[in-house]
């Protein structure tokens, strides 16, 4: 068992106890008919599901496995997870999926990171059972169905004796767009913030909710906790292949979904997407990275439901701002709002402030987004160090994200403060710049970076993906660019690639981008 000493304190003290556990959402009997869970042919109601993860419960216990016990999941979006990560806080054990993108040296490593008590494979993944043979390894199908049906009884949908409100229960790996994984702590205390957005979102017992993102990140495992919280039917989906995706959803009747940006880029290119019927759907939500206004618009046009946008990080549990759909209106008088990320949910305290001084700015001053709520982590697994350095003397997470509040309270995200360039003594946020790029009727995808110059210190490069079957002279967008964009901020160069690198929740990998472009 792992030493609990080894995990970080809360760099703030909590809040009062908010009278919920994550086990908590099995526990109403008047949602055991309901279906909890479609899953490629499968149905598994509510009562169906709190059996099971109440039987995998008993199992991990009789594995030995108790309070502080990483339980890794290594697998595509399946039932089986949420079996786990609702069956493990009933011994007290935590959940620690992992990212199937990741080498069998990094798997390997993060297992070892996690000091997993056991890990679980899904059947995509059973190749790795040698390469991970110094732990106990399941592999779901028959091996793992044995083994969680052995038990004479599941435990009760309860957390055991001596728990508190702040013992972590799901362990997520931060994608690594800022240096290598770190194990973010979840616990109930911040689920039980989180799970109130559902009626933000328009969720309940008549929902059919698409969960296509992929489980190890929170745009997975949180939307999906929320649509539980909720009494929804959630659909899940293991791959994403638009033409695919696109027919569960219509198949399905989907009612509500979240979807990355890039996801819904692909979504609306599929031809007679718009011709579809998107009568069921109740809202869209999108968030994990920028949009541009022009995608923006091909959304709004393809699937005429209700969009949300949210904003947040895995340090955040999710979401922590909403842009209603009633601000997405791209040819009203508040067109601009559709470059907010919305305003902070009434539970979340969130400030802008200079990163160098850490006092708090006014209206449209650009700075740092830090935020306070329940909903921040406890801090990460074993980095002590980076807890403090994340959390801060006051308790608020510091993003890392550069943005302003206007004064409706609007939050307005110009970048990653990392990704910003300096170019002679000017700042240029890459996404005024991308949002500009992106509305070039032949640019499918674009990301901006600064690359090294010897004059100006760095200046600003477009990396630009062309649409099918277009061309794209990297001179002729110079020019096309030239009188839409700040000559501070206008690309010196452009580089036509055939896809831009980015992580499983959709973010592009800008790090990658610039090591391409910098010397050594």
């Amino acid at each position: 068992m792992p030493d609990p000493s080894s995990a970080p304190t809360p760099a703030a003290s909590p809040g009062g106890d908010p009278g919920f556990r994550l086990t908590d959402l099995l526990a109403d009997p008047e949602r055991a008919g309901l279906v909890a869970i479609a899953d490629g042919g499968r149905e598994t109601t509510y009562g169906e599901l709190d059996r099971r993860a109440g039987l995998a419960g008993a199992a991990l216990q009789a594995l030995g496995l108790g309070p502080g016990d990483r339980v890794v999941w290594i697998g595509k979006n399946r039932t089986e997870f949420f079996e786990l990560l609702l069956g493990a806080p009933r011994i007290g054990a935590v959940s620690a999926p992992l990212n199937t993108r990741l080498t069998e040296s990094e798997l390997r490593a993060l297992v070892d990171d996690a000091g997993a008590g056991l890990v679980v494979l899904g059947p995509d993944f059973a190749g790795l059972r040698e390469q991970l043979s110094p732990w106990r390894v399941l592999v779901v199908g028959e091996d793992y169905e044995a083994w969680r049906d052995a038990p004479a009884e599941p435990l009760p949908p309860s957390a055991p004796p001596g728990s508190t409100f702040d013992d972590p229960v799901l362990q997520l790996y931060t994608s690594g767009t800022t240096g290598l994984p770190k194990g973010v702590l979840l616990a109930h205390r911040q689920f039980s913030a989180l799970l109130r957005a559902a009626g933000h979102w328009s969720i309940d017992t008549s929902s059919s909710a698409l969960v296509a993102m992929p489980l190890f990140h929170i745009g997975g495992a949180g939307f999906g906790l929320v649509c539980l919280a909720a009494g929804a039917r959630m659909v899940l989906v293991a791959d994403i292949v638009p033409a695919t995706l696109l027919d569960t959803m219509s198949t399905e009747r989907v009612t509500n979904a979240f979807l990355v940006p890039a996801v819904l880029q692909m979504l609306v290119a599929v031809p007679g997407a718009a011709e579809r019927d998107w009568s069921a759907l109740r809202s869209i939500a999108y968030g994990a990275s920028p949009i541009t206004a022009g995608a923006l618009r091909a959304v709004v046009e393809t699937f005429r439901a209700p969009l949300f946008q949210v904003y947040g990080a895995t340090e955040t549990t999710g979401s922590i701002t909403q842009l209603d759909p009633d601000d997405h209106d791209p040819e009203g008088p508040r067109a601009h709002l559709m470059r907010s990320a919305g305003r902070p949910y009434p539970w979340v305290d969130l400030v802008v402030v200079d990163p160098e001084t850490g006092a708090e700015l006014g209206p449209g001053e650009v700075g740092e987004v830090r935020i306070g709520s329940d909903q921040v982590t406890q801090g990460y697994w074993r980095r002590p160090e980076e807890t403090a350095a994340a959390l801060g003397p006051d308790g608020r997470f510091r993003t890392g994200d550069a943005g302003f509040l206007d004064e409706e309270g609007f939050l307005f995200l110009t970048d990653r403060i990392k990704d910003m360039i300096i170019t002679g003594g000017e700042n240029v946020y890459p996404i005024e710049v991308e949002s500009v790029l992106s509305e070039h009727p032949d640019v499918a995808d674009v990301a901006v970076i600064g690359v090294p110059d010897e004059r100006w210190g760095e200046t600003v490069k477009a990396v630009v993906v062309a649409r099918e079957g277009a061309t794209i002279d990297p001179e002729a967008l110079l020019d096309w660019v030239r009188p839409l964009v700040a000559g501070f901020k206008r690309p010196r160069s452009v580089e036509i690639v055939a896809a831009l690198p980015r992580n499983p929740s959709g973010k592009i990998l800008k790090r990658e981008l610039r090591a391409a472009h910098r010397p050594g």
